[in-house]
């Protein structure tokens, strides 16, 4: 089982940046992919951003060139800086773990809203 840590979340001014953070904790498999998908009110939870334990990076079309994952092997944390942000990336974030071909687990979701 795999436990998933979301922080970073908050409110920020359009062309701010926030640092999301996410910690993984219990049994982790070497092959794994992490990341985060986003869910806005009425809407489906969609990819942002996934990286695999071998650092090879997805990202949605909406982000790419203003958000940039990465990953600590050592914390076993993924990590998502959010530049220029928009009102459109107002929504609740979850961390995502898929843990070899086992299972899919994911965080309590952090929000983040972007407003004047």
């Amino acid at each position: 089982q795999v436990q998933l840590v979301e922080s970073g979340g908050g409110l920020v001014q359009p062309g701010g940046s926030l640092r999301l953070s996410c910690a993984a904790s219990g049994s982790i498999f070497r092959i794994n992919t992490m990341g985060w998908y986003r869910q806005a009110p009425g809407k489906e939870r969609d990819l942002v951003a996934t990286i695999t334990s071998g650092g090879n990076t997805n990202y949605a079309d909406s982000v790419i060139g203003r958000f940039t994952i990465s990953r600590d092997n050592a914390k076993n944390t993924v990590y998502l800086q959010m530049n220029v942000l928009i009102p459109e990336d107002t929504a609740v974030y979850y961390c995502y773990h898929r843990n070899g071909a086992v299972a899919v687990y994911w965080g309590q979701g952090t929000q983040v809203t972007v407003s004047s």
